[in-house]
């Protein structure tokens, strides 16, 4: 696993800067946030996992990957929908996978920009693909994209660990969420990571 540059520094800011991250981050110093192979997969795969089990997705994602020759956009193009279907995949991810393999194969997508582009533009961009919604574009950019400050206000695991960590178990709105987060600036993800982390020691891939 390769430790994004950014990390050390990150852990020092949130050590500093947030009583919680100081007790959490030298409980799993070992840890870090992994990333994922080429951007196409990657969002086939949290599409392919949308609303089902980690093991669900794991069988379906198998059986899907074996269909093309060649996981890119242009060999799932060619699929057809029935071996799709076959594999375990609902129509409308079907229609999710092919409407995500045409942005790709069109040129949609300003894949070599991303690196100089703001978060953003980038999610922009993504949540305009069917099937791709904003938890989706930021657990891409936080996963593939390695970016240091992304904040999944959406994200169930983030809130119910704020809640537990600093409000003693007790609701949390966004607004709640977001006062916290103003100490992890300017380093959110990597503070999400811990927070994730203290619901669930073990790692688990990116989404």
């Amino acid at each position: 696993m390769t430790m994004p540059a950014y990390w050390a520094d990150a852990c020092k800011h949130l050590v500093k800067k947030d009583r919680v991250m100081k007790r959490l981050i030298p409980q799993f110093a070992n840890t870090c946030l992994p990333t994922r192979g080429d951007a196409f997969s990657t969002l086939a795969r949290s599409i392919v996992g949308q609303q089902i089990s980690v093991k669900a997705a794991q069988t379906v994602w198998r059986r899907f990957v074996a269909l093309p020759a060649e996981m890119t956009p242009g060999h799932v193009l060619r699929l057809k929908v029935d071996d799709m279907r076959a594999a375990g995949l609902s129509l409308r991810k079907v229609e999710y996978l092919v409407d995500l393999s045409i942005h790709f194969d069109a040129g949609r997508l300003h894949v070599q920009d991303w690196q100089a582009m703001g978060d953003e533009a980038i999610i922009a961009e993504l949540i305009a693909i069917r099937g791709i919604g904003r938890w989706t574009a930021e657990m891409f950019l936080m996963f593939y994209l390695t970016r240091p400050n992304v904040l999944p206000l959406d994200d169930a695991g983030l809130i119910n660990g704020i809640s537990r960590n600093y409000f003693s178990g007790e609701s949390v709105s966004r607004s709640d969420a977001r006062e916290v987060a103003a100490a992890w600036m300017p380093y959110c993800s990597v503070a999400t990571w811990y927070i994730w982390r203290s619901l669930d020691p073990l790692p688990v891939p990116g989404t």
